[in-house]
């Protein structure tokens, strides 16, 4: 993913953050986070370095074309966010990172999050529309404060008011508990799933699954 974001493209200064969904792209809120379909490479790159520190690869085990691996570019990163939340210099020393973002029929439904109060990325959520399931993470900065809650309650409305799904999945490690209790705060409730589940990097861990129930409807969509 990583190496398809960086690809060269002329950039766009005159892109913004949208305010309402548009098709193929949403926008939702929370009560401390924002969430929409990533504008620039730099919003896509900053929702990957979201989840790329160990302890978010512990659960994940991605690959490492699938990550951020350097901790300081990660910091970075995430120190950043959309519009007035990025200095200038940043821009001007990486202008690939202020091109546009373009969507991948081949990707889920993916989305960028940050925080109300500053502004800065805080992580991401994603939704896949064929198996009506979603997931997300939170940076370290942001984690233990409650948003996990948040995060999924934005997944549910993803899935229901935007890409029309009256069920929406999400299946987490056993031993994962703050994920557990973050879907069980968001209304998730248990539901049958594989009891295991075998993650990129080949480890295997024990899994439980939840499901949340809702109204569908649809916004624009292509």
């Amino acid at each position: 993913m990583i190496r398809s974001l960086l690809r060269r493209r002329r950039a766009d200064p005159g892109l913004a953050i949208p305010d309402v969904c548009t098709p193929g792209r949403h926008v939702l809120a929370t009560r401390h986070l924002r969430f929409y379909t990533p504008v620039t490479k730099l919003d896509a790159l900053a929702a990957i370095a979201a989840g790329a520190d160990p302890e978010a690869q512990h659960w994940q085990g991605n690959q490492m074309d699938q990550v951020v691996p350097d901790a300081d570019v990660r910091r970075t990163l995430l120190g950043m966010g959309p519009a007035d939340a990025t200095p200038r210099w940043f821009t001007r020393s990486n202008p690939e990172l202020a091109e546009p973002f373009e969507l991948d029929p081949d990707m889920p439904e993916f989305m960028v999050c940050v925080r109300r109060d500053s502004g800065q990325y805080a992580g991401y959520l994603e939704l896949h529309r064929d198996s009506a399931e979603i997931g997300g993470n939170l940076a370290p900065d942001h984690r233990g404060q409650g948003l996990g809650a948040e995060l999924f309650l934005a997944g549910a409305e993803l899935a229901h008011s935007h890409a029309g799904l009256p069920t929406v999945r999400a299946g987490t490690a056993t031993e994962n508990l703050a994920c557990r209790r973050a879907l069980e705060r968001a209304g998730f409730v248990p539901a049958p799933g594989p009891a295991r589940h075998t993650l990129p990097d080949g480890r295997e861990m024990d899994t439980v699954w939840y499901r949340h129930e809702g109204a569908a409807s649809a916004c624009a969509r292509p």
